[in-house]
């Protein structure tokens, strides 16, 4: 990038030890952001990242927190804020994925569900709110997916959390502005290397293709560094599937 735009930013990426987390904390810090690297269980994943961070000459820090818990998301961004005195950036990207048939799905299942992929990023949001208006603004954008605005039956608890992750960004653009713009984006499936193709979706989406994290990523700075007078959306980035 020509021009480092997040120069002295921070910015904190939850769930991003490793696969799409990752790839945005890297675009971030490309962009000269300063990154909190959020995890709950990789450890050593989330250590490898923070050292591909400092390479491209910005301060990283790997911090472990269960941020469906409030006082672990308060202790992640208070921690940040002690580290880097600010916070610009918040992106909410810890999440499961597991299919749930109607039949099979447990409460327990459920709760899990709401909790890692809703509540959490509640929880984040609520917590950086009052620093950022302190520092006169800054920049949300929640991961939701393609499953928030479809019905897959399979996957109900997935959907109905995801789909709750777009409600909630429209609900947090109202309560934050004019100060912190809240967006969302709803990534289609996204291919890993190693993973098979999904012949299914490249053949339905318009873009004959599945998505890179990297896609995912560019987004993230797209609305991070360009979209001053967009709030409370939810960006499709599935290639055309949705169209099909």
């Amino acid at each position: 990038m020509a021009e480092r735009q997040l120069r002295d930013q921070t910015a904190i990426v939850t769930g991003s030890a490793k696969r799409v987390g990752r790839a945005i904390a890297l675009a971030l810090a490309e962009a000269g952001a300063n990154v909190v690297v959020n995890y709950y269980r990789s450890e050593a994943e989330a250590e490898g990242t923070v050292c591909e961070l400092e390479q491209k000459g910005v301060r990283a820090v790997a911090v472990r927190a269960d941020v469906s818990q409030a006082a672990e998301a308060k202790k992640l961004i208070e921690t940040a804020q002690r580290i880097f005195e600010r916070v610009d950036i918040l992106v909410n990207n810890a999440g499961v994925f597991a299919r749930t048939r109607l039949e099979e799905t447990t409460a327990e299942q459920w709760d899990w569900f709401m909790a890692v992929n809703l509540r959490a990023q509640f929880l984040c949001a609520q917590a950086v709110a009052p620093i950022m208006r302190a520092q006169g603004g800054g920049k949300i954008v929640n991961l939701a997916s393609l499953g928030g605005l479809l019905a897959w039956p399979g996957f109900i608890a997935y959907c109905v959390s995801k789909a709750g992750v777009i409600h909630l960004t429209r609900c947090l653009a109202r309560a934050l502005g004019p100060e912190i713009q809240v967006n969302c984006i709803c990534p289609g499936t996204i291919r890993f290397p190693g993973e098979e193709p999904d012949e299914n979706f490249i053949r339905r989406a318009a873009l004959h293709r599945m998505g890179l994290a990297e896609d995912i990523a560019r987004t993230v700075l797209f609305l991070v560094t360009q979209a001053e007078f967009i709030t409370g959306q939810a960006l499709v980035v599935d290639g055309g599937y949705a169209l099909a």
